[in-house]
């Protein structure tokens, strides 16, 4: 049980730099959450829950940001 544990911690641990990331790549491309949102065609409500690790973004969704802040989805995950 403890392995478990220890693997769902850290999954905890690369999603928080993820959600840190897309926030950075937002804010290095100068848009508001709102911008972010409406570019990506998305609720800003939810711009702000991944932002805050409170949602996770699916694909579809991660790739649509990608394209607004002008990243590889690689970038996303780079080094984690």
């Amino acid at each position: 049980m403890g392995q478990i544990t220890d693997t769902i911690s850290g999954m905890e641990t690369k999603l928080k730099k993820v959600t840190q990331r897309l926030k950075a790549f937002r804010i290095e491309a100068g848009l508001t959450q709102q911008q972010l949102a409406d570019y990506a065609g998305i609720d800003r409500k939810t711009v702000n829950r991944i932002e805050n690790g409170h949602f996770s973004p699916n694909i579809e969704t991660l790739l649509r940001l990608c394209v607004v802040v002008s990243k590889k989805p690689t970038e996303v995950f780079e080094g984690i």
